[in-house]
């Protein structure tokens, strides 16, 4: 396992681009399915703004900005907790082995999110989205995490916090 210095710098990049790629997913979808491609970002500020916020459609610093902030926050802490148990390994920076990874943290997220979470501190933008678009949401969360973290170099192994291969305690 990663120190946590090493997670935190990862999940910072990738987290970053996880938001960016899932926020480009939510506009889409707001555009989409809304007519109003701030609705789903503005939802997420429901956090600060209540129910207003679920219902507010346009551009704005009060409810866009917020969402946004709110959403790119969760997303570093995601990629930091994906980093800290899976994306700083050397064979997390393969493609196959960094997707599958960063689905796995994507498919936690979505659970905890929508599942797990009190209602009043959910996403919100499940209230503006259809089921089809939340799995695009979060599948490309899931591309951000693993490019991200594919982008990064692995942490040599005198660095990491890996028990003994052999299960034997460091002397």
């Amino acid at each position: 396992m990663s120190t946590w210095k090493q997670a935190l710098r990862e999940g910072a990049i990738s987290g970053a681009v996880a938001s960016v790629l899932s926020t480009v997913v939510l506009v889409l979808a707001g555009a989409r399915q809304n007519r109003a491609p701030a609705a789903p970002v503005n939802a997420i500020s429901h956090w600060v703004w209540d129910r207003p916020a679920l219902t507010a459609d346009g551009a704005s610093a009060r409810h866009t900005l917020a969402g946004y902030l709110i959403h790119h926050a969760a997303s570093v802490w995601w990629a930091t907790l994906h980093a800290r148990a899976w994306g700083t390994r050397a064979r997390a920076k393969r493609p196959a082995p960094a997707l599958a990874g960063a689905a796995a943290a994507a498919a936690v997220a979505c659970f905890v999110d929508l599942v797990v979470t009190p209602r009043r501190f959910t996403p919100g933008f499940e209230h503006r989205l259809s089921p089809d678009a939340l799995l695009g949401v979060y599948a490309c969360f899931a591309l951000g995490l693993a490019l991200g973290s594919m982008a990064m170099p692995p942490v040599p192994e005198e660095e990491r916090e890996d028990p003994p291969a052999d299960g034997a305690a460091a002397a």
